[in-house]
């Protein structure tokens, strides 16, 4: 059976500032997409809404294709038409990821980011849903590359033939649109010279060499689409596992590192990337940026409850870790690398704007 999996995620509203949508609000959407599952309209085979900070996710299966319009509609309506109770409740933010005023056959480029892939389903199904908040599309760029590249910290690089034979990378450069197809093991320099900088090159797919595909990610930058700061991009990624692909602890323990991102509070500072709870608010710790894991299992398109990827003691561990190194950097203060450098900023304005009076007090030559 051919299976696609969609993720949409929004900012629609949430409580206080940046930090969970109400419950109102996230049982409304449940309500709106929950008729479409074996629905007369035949839309979706299965449907899942939770959240991460004050991102909301709607992962959708169906056999429909990648792309397919009706998919992307049915969850810029739901978006759409319940930022109005955000709206009711004055939630903030009400409808920020919302930047066109109608829908135009596909979100991508449109606020909400995307991760799909399609497959053909297996016995046992098995993928996690990873979604982060108040960071940047590359924010999974370093866990892939370690997942992917080294071995020395994924020994499922030499224990599984699949993946000692290579997989392939799609990077993207947010920038400009243009897409870079490396395979290791023979491009991994250029693998790792691109994913160095990930507010530009940014992780868009990973498959085997044989076309297989393991991971979609969403790319979109929030700021690219409007001209102006609306929110960070809070990146999505949907995740193959077992079998040929990585083991469900192999691509967990990627992001064990709890590493800098770009992000954080007003999108203008790097802060640790910690994995949090599944359905967790945003931390008001500077907004410190945060990754959650759903791991799934599915058959004909139906899928389990989900299982959380960063719960356990390991993990509280490495919550200490992350909540340290986020520490460490704000004691740094405005300095670089605390803050992004200027062309980085999401906040430029502000920045152009003082910065211009100091300008207006150098001298040339002197």
């Amino acid at each position: 059976m051919r299976v696609t999996l969609t993720a949409i995620k929004a900012d629609i509203g949430s409580i206080g500032g940046h930090t969970k949508p109400s419950d109102q609000l996230l049982k409304a959407v449940r309500d709106y997409i929950s008729p479409h599952v074996n629905g007369n309209d035949h839309l979706l085979l299965d449907s899942y809404v939770g959240f991460t900070g004050d991102d909301i996710h709607i992962l959708m299966s169906h056999m429909h294709g990648i792309g397919y319009s009706n998919i992307h509609k049915l969850a810029w309506d739901t978006f759409k038409y319940n930022t109005k109770i955000a709206k009711e409740q004055g939630l903030y933010g009400a409808g920020q990821d919302m930047l066109k005023d109608s829908f135009s056959g596909n979100v991508r480029g449109m606020g909400p980011g995307v991760a799909e892939i399609e497959f053909e389903e297996r016995p046992g199904e098995a993928f996690a849903l990873i979604t982060a908040d108040k960071t940047e599309p590359g924010a999974f760029n370093w866990p892939l590359y370690r997942l992917f590249c080294e071995l020395s910290s994924n020994s499922g690089l030499i224990l599984n033939p699949d993946l000692t034979e290579g997989v392939e990378f799609t990077v993207m450069d947010v920038l400009n649109g243009n897409r870079a197809k490396l395979r290791t093991w023979e491009d991994v320099p250029l693998i790792g010279v691109a994913l160095m900088y990930p507010g530009r090159y940014v992780v868009e797919s990973v498959t085997l060499k044989d076309g297989e595909p393991i991971v979609s990610a969403s790319t979109d930058r929030l700021h690219n689409i409007a001209g102006r700061y609306v929110g960070k991009d809070d990146p999505a990624m949907i995740m193959r596992l077992q079998k040929r692909f990585p083991a469900t602890e192999e691509a967990c323990y990627a992001f064990e590192t709890a590493h800098y991102v770009a992000g954080d509070t007003r999108g203008s500072h790097h802060l640790s990337l910690m994995p949090v709870l599944r359905n967790q608010p945003a931390s008001t710790y500077y907004c410190n940026p945060m990754v959650s894991a759903s791991l799934f299992s599915m058959h004909d398109g139906k899928f389990t409850e989900p299982v959380d990827g960063f719960e356990g003691p390991n993990w509280d561990r490495v919550r200490r870790k992350a909540a340290l190194k986020s520490e460490f950097m704000r004691e740094q203060g405005i300095f670089h690398p605390a803050t992004l450098i200027p062309e980085e900023l999401e906040y430029a304005e502000g920045f152009k704007k003082i910065m211009s009076r100091v300008n207006e007090r150098f001298e040339a030559g002197k």
